[in-house]
């Protein structure tokens, strides 16, 4: 049986958050300008609505337009159940090419590969002596690379081994490496999915 998704509209007949793909789909069907992006949890979706709400409402008072740096680099995850397989990559912003990814991971979350593919886009630049922005579309793990911690609550054990383990390689990273990039929130309300997306919705 599938998982149960819940999906963020931020435009479309009505946005909101919504608890099936036919509900999700009566909103976006048709209309023009349609943004929309499935979450495999209720907190991360009114995280992700409130997240933009909030930008929304800052580029407003400041009268800025948000603008693409197609000169980056944007990663994100495919994940089959939450926790489940996880898998993610990393592709130029601009022509969609992948420049790295990782193989399915048995068990992790949406979460845990998003900070890992941050980190593995951080550690790819640099190799590289590049200075270019990395695009996520997760807030959580923005923030956990800013912390140089993950704070996961997934129970560690013999099948989630594997996963933390790459955590734990992530974390001593950016314990041990500055780097320059500007990590940026990829805003799929104005820009559509991000490029590295893998489509399951």
């Amino acid at each position: 049986m599938a998982k149960k998704k819940f999906y963020v509209v931020w435009e479309g007949r009505n946005t909101g958050i919504f608890t099936s793909w036919s509900e999700c789909e009566k909103q976006v069907k048709g209309y023009t300008g349609a943004r929309f992006k499935s979450f495999p949890t209720k907190e991360e979706a009114e995280q992700a609505f409130s997240d933009e709400l909030s930008q929304n409402n800052k580029s407003q008072q400041t009268g800025s337009n948000l603008e693409i740096d197609w000169n980056s680099i944007s990663v994100d995850v495919g994940c089959r159940g939450n926790p489940g397989i996880v898998e993610y990559k990393g592709v130029d912003t601009k022509t969609g090419a992948v420049l790295f990814s990782h193989d399915e991971i048995e068990i992790g979350t949406n979460n845990m590969g998003e900070f890992l593919a941050i980190v593995h886009g951080l550690a790819y630049l640099q190799e590289r002596g590049s200075d270019k922005t990395i695009y996520s579309d997760s807030m959580t793990a923005i923030k956990w690379v800013k912390q140089k911690k993950a704070k996961s609550t997934l129970e560690r054990n013999k099948q989630t081994e594997y996963i933390w383990s790459l955590v734990e390689r992530a974390e001593h990273w950016l314990q041990t490496n500055d780097y320059k990039n500007p990590i940026k929130k990829w805003h799929t309300e104005k820009w559509g999915e991000i490029k590295a997306d893998y489509g399951r919705k």
